[in-house]
């Protein structure tokens, strides 16, 4: 009661005080006794409140395990909270046919499993367990009442040191262990539980960290470059300069930091995307195009095949002095690129402005924790999207783990990374981010097969013992 009385009280004094005030309640506020008592409390001393249903545990646990708890045929569910369950709770529930749903702790599952059967539900009837539902450590036990402390013994759950954690457990048919093979949509995700690195620059992380995500991963991501303007700016100014009084006749943008670099010295300038007008422009890879799609900009020309520097030239028009009035290109671009372009365009018969628009440095180490995960297994994948990630991952945080899953984006990157004694396990069939998160989620969902056809409990890269040996894999 004292911290009832304390949150009711922090509550009213800033609500009093002219704040708003969110009281945040784990599931729905509508089965928390502490949140009725709150609400009673506020509305003697006259503070005006509102209510948001949420979803109980005790609902949305057992649809993120695949257990519905009701079909088409209909059915009762009970719901009973093994702590306070009187011996009238458990008689009614056991002698019904109703879908049970308790919640309880992982230690005293069993119990409540004796108090069902002691009640006359028979031994054998369908039992989940789910312990961190809804998270990505989330992990459900199928048994009945009769063998699931047997089960927890054999499979050394407990005993356990979370043996106190919470657990929602669902007794009924619609918990067999042939239905839910069918419907367990959360755990079965390729990389589910999966910790993986993201070395890249924060701005473009976000997207391949939320793909990865919808594969049931958790990304850490970690910087290892930073970008930051040219040393000497002057160039770049010229060079916007020369777009909007006409001088170029195409601008090609290979990354998403050219087209943030030419955005930001535009709107320095009060610019808009209007200042494209009558250029054509082209962007190597889906992210660069979207980039510029946001700023307002839609590419004339991206690659129809590899979206590279190589691709790009394929697809590049050459120079005509009939159709193209202007004969020079506008190459925004890292002070580290190749010379790929240039030389294909001059090639063409085209005049390239080769303008260093930003530049990639090492970013600073990560804290002490990650680096030590990286070095000790702690990460199930790393991906690496260029060469400079290896290199600059390597220099500012250590090798990683030999069980580490090592994801390159192309054979150049694979072929750094083997040079730094890392072995190459994901090889992305072209050179994107997606599809590299997409190889990689391939190879979790072809390991997680083999692990089940072979009767082999499915754990994550992290788990397996050091030394294990894996072969490349590419889709």
């Amino acid at each position: 009661m004292p911290v009832l009385r304390d949150a009711a009280n922090l509550v009213m004094e800033a609500a009093k005080g002219g704040r708003r005030v969110v009281r945040a309640i784990s599931g729905d506020p509508g089965l928390d006794g502490n949140a009725g008592a709150e609400m009673l409390a506020c509305a003697a001393a006259g503070v005006p409140f509102e209510v948001v249903p949420g979803v109980a545990n005790a609902v949305g646990v057992p649809a993120y395990a695949g257990v519905p708890l009701r079909d088409e045929q209909g059915a009762d569910v009970r719901f009973v909270d093994a702590r306070t369950a009187s011996d009238r709770c458990w008689a009614e529930v056991g002698a019904s046919d109703a879908t049970a749903v308790v919640s309880t702790t992982l230690d005293s599952v069993a119990a409540a499993a004796g108090e069902l059967v002691s009640a006359g539900r028979k031994p054998d009837t369908p039992l989940t367990v789910t312990i961190a539902g809804t998270t990505t450590r989330q992990r459900t036990w199928t048994a009945t009442l009769g063998t699931i402390a047997q089960l927890f013994k054999q499979t050394k759950v407990l005993p356990s040191p979370d043996g106190h954690q919470p657990v929602i457990a669902v007794v009924g048919e619609r918990s067999s262990a042939a239905q839910r093979e069918q419907l367990a949509w959360f755990e079965s995700k390729p990389m589910f539980g999966w910790k993986v690195l993201v070395p890249r620059t924060k701005e473009q992380a976000a997207s391949l960290s939320d793909q990865l995500r919808s594969y049931g991963a958790v990304p850490h991501e970690v910087p290892t470059i930073a970008v930051e303007p040219p040393r000497t700016p002057q160039q770049m100014e010229r060079a916007v300069k020369g777009l909007v009084t006409g001088r170029y006749e195409w601008i090609a943008f290979t990354s998403v930091n050219a087209v943030k670099a030419v955005r930001e010295k535009f709107e320095e300038y009060g610019l808009d995307a209007r200042a494209f007008a009558g250029i054509k422009v082209a962007a190597v890879g889906e992210q660069t195009a979207a980039a510029l799609i946001d700023f307002g900009v839609k590419p004339d020309l991206v690659p129809s095949g590899e979206q590279s520097a190589a691709g790009l030239l394929d697809d590049w028009p050459p120079y005509d002095p009939v159709f193209d009035p202007i004969d020079r290109v506008f190459l925004p671009r890292a002070d580290i690129a190749t010379e790929t372009l240039v030389a294909g365009l001059i090639e063409l018969g085209w005049e390239v402005d080769d303008v260093t628009a930003y530049r990639t440095v090492r970013a600073s180490p990560p804290p002490a924790d990650t680096r030590e995960a990286i070095k000790g297994g702690g990460f199930d994948a790393v991906l690496f999207t260029s060469s400079s990630t290896v290199r600059n991952l390597v220099g500012i945080a250590g090798k990683p783990h030999n069980v580490t899953v090592i994801a390159c984006i192309g054979p150049a990157t694979a072929k750094t990374a083997e040079e730094h004694g890392l072995r190459v396990d994901v090889l992305s069939p072209e050179p994107s981010v997606h599809k590299l998160a997409e190889a990689l989620a391939a190879f979790g969902a072809q390991r997680r097969d083999a692990a089940k056809e072979a009767g082999d409990p499915v754990t994550r890269p992290s788990e397996r013992r050091p030394g294990a040996r894996r072969r490349r894999t590419t889709t």
